[in-house]
C-alpha cells in the first residue's frame, strides 16, 4: 500500500498548472455559491494550494473572478451565427445558439457563475452588465435595425428559460429535446427581432 505524502504549503509544481487549478476551482465555487459565497480561502482549498498563491496570481477575489468568468464564447463568433441567418429565421438561430452553449457543461458553468454572482453582488452585476452591453447588445444593434430594448427582451427570454431548464430543472422543460425547445421559443424570439 502506498501512501501519498501530504504536500506542504506553497507552490504546486508548474506555474501554469497551478494557475489553471485555481481558475478551475474558482469557476466551480462561483457557479455553486456566487461571488459573495466563494472565499479566496475556499478557492485555494479546492485548488489544493496555499491562499497566498491565489493572491500571487490574481491579487484579490475580484481579480480571480474576472479571470475565471471569461465569457465562454467569443461574441465575434456567436453573433454571426445568429445574424447570418435570414431575417425571418433569426429567432430560430438565436434559440439554437443559446441552447448549444448551455448544453455544453464546460460553457454552462461560467455562465451559471456569472448569473449567480450578478444576483448577489453589485460589482459582479456591473461586470456582467458592461460585458452584455458592449460585447453583445451594442454589436447586435449595429448589425441590425432591431432596437436594443427588443434585443434585451429576447436575451432575457432565453436566460429565463435557461435558468428554469438548467438551474431549477423544472420538468418537462428540463428534459425536453433541443428541437422541442427551439420549436417552442423561436416564434417568441422572432417576434422580438421583427
Amino acid at each position: 500500500m502506498t501512501t501519498r505524502a501530504a504536500r506542504g504549503p506553497g507552490r504546486r509544481p508548474g506555474q501554469s498548472e497551478t494557475r489553471a487549478a485555481i481558475l478551475g476551482a474558482a469557476r466551480e465555487l462561483f457557479a455553486e455559491k456566487g461571488y459573495d459565497g466563494a472565499s479566496l480561502r475556499a478557492i485555494a482549498r479546492a485548488a489544493d494550494v496555499d491562499p497566498a498563491l491565489v493572491h500571487h496570481f490574481f491579487g484579490n477575489k475580484e481579480g480571480v473572478f474576472i479571470e475565471a468568468m471569461r465569457f465562454p464564447v467569443d461574441p465575434s463568433v456567436l453573433l454571426p451565427r445568429i445574424l447570418d441567418a435570414p431575417a425571418e429565421r433569426r429567432g430560430e438561430a438565436m434559440a439554437r445558439v443559446f441552447l448549444s452553449i448551455w448544453e455544453d457543461p464546460e460553457r454552462r458553468a461560467p455562465l451559471l457563475a456569472m448569473l449567480r454572482s450578478a444576483m448577489t453582488n453589485e460589482r459582479a452585476a456591473a461586470l456582467l452588465r458592461e460585458f452584455l452591453s458592449s460585447a453583445l447588445f451594442a454589436r447586435a444593434g449595429e448589425a441590425t435595425d432591431v432596437p436594443r430594448l427588443r434585443l434585451q427582451a429576447a436575451a432575457g427570454q432565453m436566460v429565463g428559460m435557461m435558468i428554469l431548464r438548467y438551474v431549477v430543472r423544472v420538468e418537462p422543460l428540463a428534459s425536453a429535446s433541443e428541437d422541442e425547445m427551439v420549436e417552442l421559443v423561436a416564434p417568441v424570439l422572432q417576434r422580438y427581432l421583427d
